[in-house]
């Protein structure tokens, strides 16, 4: 499916303000992607932001969009793997990950995960959507996941403190 992040880039522009926390401009970030791409037509039934646990061994929810989520995860899966490696991943199919799959719903059958990095190069959290589709994420996804989240002053320069 390919999603048009145009929309999605001019509303976080638009919502975002100076003084706003991490966390408040994170719930922009989900409330605008879920409001173009949540549910049945948009191909995403989850989406939203883990960050470090204190102590590192861990990963704790975020802001996010539309259902509870599992909290807290470990590293072994998808978001924690994106976290350590600071690079963006995309799963076509969950079920090929065996036990390093955390099903937060089991309905779920893709997966992509984007790294937040600061500007010291580090990843300090991810954002997370989920498709009940499988190969409903692409590189298409990175790169407009990668420009919102830059809108919003959650990627790279200027990037505010959790």
């Amino acid at each position: 499916m390919r999603r048009d992040y145009g929309p999605v880039l001019d509303e976080v522009a638009r919502g975002i303000r100076r003084g706003m926390s991490g966390e408040e401009r994170m719930q922009r970030v989900a409330d605008a992607l879920w409001r173009a791409f949540g549910g049945a037509a948009g191909g995403v039934s989850w989406v939203g932001f883990y960050l470090p646990a204190p102590g590192g061994d861990a990963m704790v929810l975020g802001p996010r969009r539309d259902k509870p989520a599992c909290s807290p995860i470990g590293l072994h899966g998808v978001c924690g793997r994106a976290l350590k490696r600071g690079t963006p991943l995309v799963v076509d199919d969950v079920r090929t990950l065996g036990e390093s799959y955390i099903a937060c719903d089991p309905a779920d059958r893709s997966e992509l995960v984007v790294p937040l990095i600061d500007n010291a190069g580090r990843p300090w959290a991810v954002i997370d959507l989920d498709s009940r589709d499988t190969r409903a994420f692409g590189e298409t996804d990175v790169t407009g996941i990668a420009d919102v989240l830059a809108a919003a002053g959650l990627l790279g320069p200027n990037t505010p403190p959790p």
